[in-house]
């Protein structure tokens, strides 16, 4: 471990810090312009959702290849070339004009976009490492920070008719300044590794750790995707409030980011692992069988509250594995748990079309009780 001052570490945290905001109001300047992009292209709604799948291919694809480049290059080279890239990637999509071109980005973005969390991650821990307590969820509350910011730009850039790719190239060139700005100030201790195979079968405990992200993942793509559905069509809300959920559940996830690093620190990894589980099922029971207003509102709140931590800190204990280095070690727990992310919301959709979409939350609440059963055998121990 570096022997580091109280300003060398703070710095390092800084910078890092820097780079999750990047990371996150690079893909929420995406998000909030898909609808326009959809317009410009004339996509129906199944034409959208084949030219979206280029994206989750293009991490699914780099999830192996991130975690080798990392642990052979070292996290902090990568970061700083992600960083540069994945806004550059965001510029290209408003530059865009026909399909072929839309969909050959869009793979590259969620490409570089896991290439950077992996790299962003693998900094995180080592950080975490040096202040010998729990900070890992702070560094995820900036990135949740970051996604409300994104959100604010692109609706201000709706309301003034900024066309997309100015919007997108305005994004792309402030986090290149910040890149720049931050770049001599990232961890530099993270060593690139050449022992060991170019791929590892992860251990049982990385699978564990995995499972808790998936189910965590499933939950929080859930409320991503159909918060807004489930106001509308169970609530029955008037259309001004449909999204009233999604704030909800957006605002407690990013809040207990801030606070979770300091509830860790007097509770321990484990309880708050378990507790966040068993929130986030509570959560999701009371908007399930209390499908009004307040009480849905309610529900969403504590799920947001039991999610918030639960993917950062199993981050940072993969991070700590003794048999993977810590990019390989992340890629894997990400790998698993991102599968959650893409499964979940088509899920909901199938089991909603067949039964009731009550009963397909009722599944997701299963899925955040799994949480609290399978973090009773993990070994949070470092």
């Amino acid at each position: 471990m570096l022997s580091v001052t109280i300003d060398q570490k703070r710095s390092y945290r800084i910078a890092t810090s820097i780079f999750f905001f990047i990371a996150g109001l690079t893909y929420s300047s995406w998000a909030c312009r898909i609808h326009d992009i959809k317009s410009q292209f004339g996509l129906g709604n199944a034409g959208l959702g084949s030219v979206l799948f280029a994206l989750p291919i293009g991490l699914m694809v780099s999830l192996p290849v991130s975690g080798w480049l990392v642990t052979k290059t070292g996290s902090r080279r990568i970061l700083i070339a992600a960083g540069l890239l994945f806004p550059f990637m965001l510029m290209l999509i408003g530059f865009t004009t026909h399909i072929w071109q839309l969909v050959i980005v869009l793979f590259c973005f969620g490409f570089m976009n896991n290439v950077f969390e992996i790299s962003m991650n693998t900094q995180a821990v080592g950080i975490e490492n040096l202040y010998g307590r729990s900070i890992m969820a702070s560094f995820h509350g900036l990135w949740s920070l970051a996604g409300f910011t994104g959100v604010g730009i692109g609706t201000l850039a709706v309301n003034l008719n900024w066309p997309i790719w100015q919007h997108f190239l305005i994004i792309g060139l402030l986090c290149w300044v910040l890149v720049f700005s931050a770049r001599s100030y990232l961890l530099p201790a993270d060593a690139p590794t050449d022992d060991g195979p170019l791929f590892a079968m992860p251990d049982r405990k990385i699978m564990q750790l995995g499972l808790i992200a998936f189910a965590s993942l499933v939950t929080e793509g859930t409320m991503l995707d159909w918060s807004g559905v489930y106001f509308q069509k169970v609530v029955q809300v008037p259309e001004a409030l449909t999204t009233v959920g999604y704030i909800a559940f957006m605002s407690t996830m990013a809040g207990g980011r801030f606070v979770a690093d300091r509830v860790v620190t007097r509770l321990g990894v484990k309880h708050v692992l378990t507790y966040a589980g068993m929130i986030s099922t509570t959560g999701l029971l009371i908007a399930i069988f209390f499908p009004h207003i307040v009480t849905a509102t309610l529900g969403f709140l504590l799920v947001g509250i039991g999610v918030s931590s639960i993917v950062p800190l199993v981050l940072a204990l993969a991070g700590r594995s003794d048999t993977l280095p810590p990019g390989m070690a992340i890629a894997a727990v990400s790998t698993v748990g991102f599968l959650g992310f893409l499964i979940g919301p088509p899920m909901i959709g199938f089991i909603a079309e067949a039964l009731d979409l009550r009963w397909s939350l009722g599944l997701i609440a299963v899925f955040a009780g799994c949480t609290v059963w399978l973090t009773r055998g993990i070994d949070t121990k470092q």
